[in-house]
């Protein structure tokens, strides 16, 4: 099965780097599954999990707020604002800041991705 070559980073650090099979992510215009040989696009990133999955089936997931992919000659490249692994987030911190945010929209949705990214609920 062919293969793309992706890149996940944040502002402050890269956050993943490898081949896929598939990537699926959701931008404002709605989600999208990135495979290679896709048409070129570019796109404004929604807070959503990423999930990027590998040729030998293992998945990586992870939570990401705004920022833009893009996908050209077989390469992804997905620059968000804030990106964690899901093995990286605290499950206990995030359902704790997903409480403490329920005042603040914005930072609820933050909150209410991590959790998906950990738990896919």
């Amino acid at each position: 099965m062919a293969e793309l070559h992706v890149e996940l980073v944040a502002a402050d650090r890269k956050v993943w780097s490898g081949e896929a099979v598939i990537v699926l992510a959701r931008t404002k215009s709605g989600d999208i599954g990135i495979q290679a040989g896709h048409t070129p696009v570019l796109g404004v990133m929604d807070s959503d999990p990423v999930t990027i999955r590998q040729a030998d089936g293992t998945t990586v997931v992870a939570a990401v707020h705004g920022g833009f992919l893009s996908f050209a000659d077989n390469k992804l490249s997905i620059l968000a604002e804030v990106a964690e692994l899901a093995e990286e987030i605290d499950v206990a911190r995030a359902e704790q800041a997903l409480s403490a945010a329920a005042a603040e929209s914005g930072a609820q949705r933050r909150a209410e991705v991590r959790l998906l990214a950990v738990t896919g609920r």
